[in-house]
């Protein structure tokens, strides 16, 4: 996945039959006269969009709730560990409302 500001032609060509699936413009799409065809684009769109805010939203919880916004040049296996603790705590902490409840459920 890649965004349409991103530019297609920037990219390396895709490897073992991967293919890019670049987000189209809005006004692009809002330029396609007929009615199915705008739908069914919308609705491609959509489902792009979906992806890439599930894929992108680790990286966010990482980077504003931890602060890990740049590397920090400490050794490979160092900067490897800390980037794995990091996203396993982003997991917890996009579960933890879930977490909290059973929680408290076992509690009673």
């Amino acid at each position: 996945m890649a965004e349409s500001a991103a530019g297609a032609e920037k990219h390396a060509p895709a490897k073992r039959g991967r293919k890019w699936h670049i987000a189209a413009k809005r006004s692009k799409v809002k330029a396609i006269e007929d009615e199915t065809l705008r739908a069914q684009t919308e609705q491609i769109e959509h489902i792009k969009a979906s992806i890439r805010t599930a894929v992108e939203h680790p990286f966010r919880v990482v980077k504003r709730q931890f602060g890990h916004v740049r590397a920090h040049y400490r050794g490979l296996a160092k900067n490897g560990a800390q980037v794995l603790t990091l996203f396993a705590l982003s997991n917890l902490w996009m579960v933890r409302r879930t977490l909290l409840a059973t929680a408290a459920e076992v509690r009673l």
